[in-house]
């Protein structure tokens, strides 16, 4: 039987199987607004994902609360960043789904996503130990598991739901560590290449690389990744500037790392900035214009990238303590930044000249030292 037919019949199968409906939610009435932020709360007694309508102002106001079916978790060792991930909350805008991982049941859930509201459509194992992070391309899905020495399970996308594929299963093969320096020597993020053809993973101080995987044009992974050593640099979190570099938040320097991705999958550093602060971890890209969290000093780091991936500092600005995952709106004209000691999210207008001005804060109900945060 051929690729393009098992899968078919993998999608028969899981869709007769899958349970529907929609999950126990509060919410109220839609407000007209320019958009939605959705934050994931990790809550180890019952995950869920709050929406918020964003305001002409970027100023946020709660719209609903509505549960995973999921557990949230935390690995050993964590303070502000339970997950110690980037990406742990995935918005497809192109299909309108949202993908939320329970890191403390081994599953993932899919929401529906219309407005501020959402409607829960399925809840499927991860086929791993504790997910973290989700990256979406076109029909793909591939979750990013942290424990048992890290794995990557890969989903195809059927109508509004996922299959899970067996044979799109890859382990790290990195050496599981239980005691409390687990949140620093687990995988950090998985993470398409804009162009779907690799995807990456960061290791941290599990492996101090990031590990490249072709994607062959059914969806599945090579066999094994081609490893880029990263020594020391500890790296957590990626993205893409427009010309494709990839930019690394380096949590061992505090830096900013830009790589060249060659076609033999080989990474070629470019460029490297301190940020000059402490724990920097995630990192969001709004075209030119780049913002790194930095968990240990509850602050931003603003830069400006260049045409040959090299990178310019733009100044810091504070934010509420324990600085973690951080999303921009879709027009970049603001900046959300989920801080894990208090639960809060921050609110910031974004300049032209990617200067922040702050316009607010919220407090998600059951979220401290959570890790997941879209704006749609």
């Amino acid at each position: 039987m051929g690729t393009t037919a098992r899968i078919t019949g993998i999608a028969g199968l899981a869709l007769a199987a899958t349970a529907l409906g929609a999950a126990p939610a509060t919410a109220s009435p839609s407000h007209s607004t320019a958009g939605a932020v959705f934050v994931q709360t990790d809550n180890v007694d019952g995950n869920a994902v709050v929406a918020y309508d964003r305001g002409a102002d970027g100023s946020l106001r709660r719209a609903g609360t509505y549960p995973t079916g999921g557990r949230g978790g935390a690995l050993n060792g964590s303070v502000v960043d339970h997950l110690a991930s980037q990406g742990s909350l995935a918005y497809d805008r192109a299909h309108g789904l949202l993908y939320a991982v329970n890191a403390g049941s081994n599953t993932i859930s899919v929401f529906d996503v219309h407005g501020d509201r959402l409607v829960h459509r399925q809840q499927l194992s991860t086929g791993g130990d504790f997910p973290v992070s989700v990256a979406v391309h076109g029909n793909l899905v591939y979750v990013l598991n942290a424990r048992g020495g890290g794995s990557l399970q890969g989903f195809r996308r059927v109508g509004g739901l996922l299959v899970r594929v067996p044979t799109w299963n890859r382990a790290l093969g990195l050496v599981p560590v239980t005691d409390a320096n687990e949140f620093t020597h687990t995988p950090g993020q998985v993470a398409f290449t804009p162009d779907g053809s690799r995807l990456l993973v960061t290791t941290k101080a599990a492996g101090n690389d990031i590990d490249v995987f072709t994607v062959d044009r059914f969806g599945g992974l090579s066999t094994k990744p081609v490893v880029n050593s990263d020594p020391d640099a500890v790296p957590f979190a990626v993205a893409f500037d427009p010309r494709g570099h990839v930019v690394v938040a380096e949590a061992g320097p505090n830096a900013a790392a830009t790589f060249t991705l060659g076609r033999d999958d080989e990474l070629t550093n470019t460029s490297r900035t301190p940020t000059g602060q402490a724990a920097t971890c995630w990192i969001v890209v709004a075209g030119e214009h780049f913002y790194l969290s930095n968990a240990g000093s509850g602050s931003i780091s603003g830069f400006q990238g260049g045409p040959d991936g090299t990178l310019t500092p733009l100044g810091t600005t504070g934010t509420d303590p324990g600085t973690v995952d951080v999303t921009v709106s879709p027009d970049g004209r603001y900046l959300y930044a989920q801080t894990g000691g208090a639960g809060v999210v921050d609110e910031y207008r974004v300049a032209r000249d990617g200067s922040l001005t702050e316009v607010g804060s919220v407090t998600v109900p059951g979220a401290t030292g959570g890790e997941g945060i879209v704006a749609s």
